[in-house]
């Protein structure tokens, strides 16, 4: 399949609907409104194809930038090409749901990420945190350094009232993350949640949302999910 083929298929998959949800998250034109299970059977006769997914996310259409996504090859990508990923990721569905899935999916996930969180760039630093929900909710606990997972849930507690909106959310769902997904640090995460409280996320003329780590670290216990992990983090 080429680029055109692959646009006109998205593009017959569109919904009103979809697209109207997709622009109030923060999307915007060209956008089609494509859902994500309906782009399955279209990436199960592609599968991985990188060069196609680089033509695809350069096109700026929000459903081609997903869709580039999920036939990426995350470890044919250099740190440079997910620097362009980011580049172009204009609002958190793309940074949080495509470029940081990407790179979780990377042997270079943990360093590049570990620049994200560290640039002071609000969408940047929420895809470094969600890299590593996303890295934590799949992988072993023993692929991570439990000082430095401990340090940045201190980084969190001392930090994230102050921060950007959206690296807030990414920072409360890390807290949450460790809670369930990494067994060595589960009770200082708890702590941390409690300590941090409620988190408020201001939205451009929306009403505020409030997140609550402590609370669904709780409802995840109660459920018996402590130590999940998925099979898979890209669908």
């Amino acid at each position: 399949m080429d680029l055109e083929t692959v646009m006109r298929e998205l593009e017959a998959l569109g919904k009103e609907r979809m697209k109207k949800m997709y622009i109030s998250n923060g999307a915007h034109e060209p956008v089609f409104g494509v859902t994500t299970g309906a782009m399955k059977p279209i990436s199960k006769k592609i599968k991985i194809n990188q060069p196609l997914a680089e033509e695809l996310y350069a096109t700026g259409n929000y459903d081609a930038m997903y869709f580039a996504g999920i036939i990426a090859d995350p470890k044919a990508m250099k740190e440079s090409d997910f620097d362009r990923w980011i580049d172009a990721a204009y609002f958190y569905m793309l940074s949080d749901y495509v470029v940081a899935v990407t790179l979780s999916e990377s042997d270079i996930a943990q360093d590049v990420a570990d620049k994200w969180i560290a640039s002071g760039d609000e969408l940047r630093m929420s895809a470094g945190w969600s890299c590593y929900c996303w890295l934590l909710g799949n992988r072993k606990d023993h692929e991570f350094s439990k000082d430095k997972i401990s340090t940045m849930l201190d980084l969190v507690k001392n930090t994230i009232h102050d921060s950007p909106e959206r690296t807030k959310s990414a920072m409360n769902n890390f807290i949450y993350t460790v809670g369930i997904s990494y067994m060595p640090l589960h009770e200082k995460a708890i702590e941390t949640a409690k300590e941090i409280g409620i988190v408020e996320i201001k939205r451009d003329n929306k009403k505020s949302s409030f997140l609550n780590a402590y609370e669904n670290i709780q409802k995840e216990l109660d459920k018996g999910r402590l130590g999940f992990k998925r099979k898979y983090v890209r669908c």
